[in-house]
């Protein structure tokens, strides 16, 4: 979700696109429609043959109910901890955990919808899976797909409306400020209530480069059947490694309607976006910004603009074709922890955050999940666990439960260092309010090759002098 139109906005590292005014203008807007509901599917499609399927949601929670907190982050605010302003996009709405905006409608379907509250201020929600290493195997393929429909407004009451499913590479969690280079694919983005789907891909550098940033490689079509907005759409990207040059493919309801090729990237940018450990997945109902101004000419949302219309989710699914072995989910847990061999800790298992073995500033608390916590971290505390053993062969990112009650504008990074904790950082990523002091929240964050015996430290960073974090435990995931 991070191209701009053609009028450019002057961009601040971006997040997700926005794009293709050119295409935009050349098709007209979409009849007026009157408020449709279609039910869900009862479950997720089984794949065809020689398909397998790595991951999915359904959304058949109970109505009212936030989605699976074991595949899905909740991201709150006007940006990440650290990151651009406005998400990177312009956009003016505030991401909120409530189920005002983001919840299961008890019929098989998620709802995030935006509302305008009697001062003229926009909410909606945003997630992104938990999961961060959806890529296809070697030589083989990877297909993303959602079956959704857009916000049901079209017209002058549009204004501004912009829901998308889409992929940023894993590198950008924890960083966001690597975008474009690290990849993102917009499976589906819709702005302004028009009867056409957009797909693109952003890489390389920004602006220009590879893939004409802000805009990003993109197309647009009108949506087959019935309109965007009156009823479910099947969204599909294809990652194609099994043919030369290696393609990326655009679906709606089986239409192909957009391809790029390894060739138009040329192979530095697209092994730059390739080469890292995968993608995670994105849904969100943004407000304004950059892409629907765009199209429109002219600020969004407007004094038109309707408060309160839901883009709905059937379900998300990642499935996999060829290529090698079926590669082992992601746990969303940790697995239990077991008895350390000679005197060491399994950096794989479940490490205790309060079974320190030194400590600078830290302190120790009940934990409403059971057991304790370590509490009031901020910038400089840090604490230190002995001989925690990685093995041969080092891990891919690592896991950590954690939870804020931080005044708003109050962040920091968790972050991980070897041996010393003053030494480079192997990885980190950023927290922000979570929800309360014991609202937790797993986090992923990756982190560089470590292999052997060490002394881990977790060490904390803020730009400000207040308490921005606990700690209830850590894990490495290979």
């Amino acid at each position: 979700m991070n191209a701009v139109p053609a009028a450019p906005v002057a961009p601040t590292a971006p997040r997700r696109p926005r794009r293709r005014l050119a295409l935009a203008v050349t098709l007209a807007a979409a009849t007026a429609l009157t408020g449709v509901s279609v039910a869900a599917q009862a479950a997720v499609p089984t794949p065809p043959s020689g398909w397998s399927l790595v991951w999915s949601d359904d959304f058949t929670g109970a109505a009212g109910t936030l989605p699976s907190s074991a595949n899905w982050i909740v991201d709150t605010g006007t940006s990440y901890p650290g990151g651009p302003a406005n998400w990177g996009t312009g956009e003016i709405q505030t991401y909120t955990g409530s189920t005002a905006n983001l919840a299961h409608d008890g019929s098989g379907n998620l709802r995030i919808t935006p509302l305008r509250d009697s001062g003229g201020r926009w909410t909606s929600a945003r997630i992104e899976t938990v999961r961060t290493d959806f890529k296809p195997p070697s030589g083989g393929v990877l297909a993303i797909e959602g079956r959704i429909q857009m916000p049901n407004v079209t017209g002058a009451q549009a204004a501004g409306y912009w829901p998308a499913f889409w992929a940023l590479g894993a590198p950008y969690r924890g960083n966001y400020q690597n975008w474009p280079g690290i990849g993102e694919i917009d499976v589906m983005e819709n702005v302004n209530g028009l009867n056409q789907v957009w797909g693109a891909l952003h890489c390389g550098v920004a602006p220009g480069g590879p893939c004409n940033e802000f805009s990003g490689l993109g197309a647009t079509r009108v949506c087959p059947g019935s309109a965007c907005q009156a009823a479910f759409h099947t969204y599909r990207t294809e990652w194609d490694t099994s043919v030369s040059p290696q393609q990326l493919r655009w679906y709606v309801d089986g239409q192909l309607f957009h391809t790029v090729t390894q060739t138009q990237v040329g192979a530095t940018y697209w092994a730059q976006m390739t080469g890292h450990g995968g993608y995670f997945l994105l849904l969100n109902v943004a407000m304004g910004g950059s892409f629907p101004d765009g199209v429109a000419g002219a600020v969004t949302p407007t004094g038109s603009t309707v408060s309160g219309r839901p883009m709905l989710v059937d379900y998300v699914a990642v499935y996999r074709r060829g290529g090698g072995s079926t590669p082992t989910p992601t746990p969303t847990t940790p697995a239990p922890t077991t008895p350390p061999p000679s005197g060491t800790v399994d950096a794989y298992s479940t490490i205790q955050a309060e079974a320190f073995s030194g400590q600078n500033g830290v302190a120790v608390e009940t934990c409403a999940e059971g057991g304790q916590n370590i509490a009031a971290l901020r910038n400089g505390d840090w604490a230190r666990y002995d001989n925690v053993d990685f093995g041969g062969s080092g891990p891919r990112d690592f896991l950590a439960r954690v939870a804020s009650g931080a005044a708003g504008g109050v962040s920091g990074l968790v972050e991980v260092r070897v041996d010393s904790p003053t030494a480079t950082p192997i990885g980190s990523f950023a927290v922000a309010n979570t929800g309360g002091w014991q609202s937790w929240r797993s986090v992923p964050g990756n982190v560089s090759a470590v292999t052997g015996r060490h002394t881990v430290y977790l060490t904390f960073s803020s730009g400000q002098p207040a308490d921005f974090v606990n700690v209830n435990w850590f894990t490495f995931r290979r």
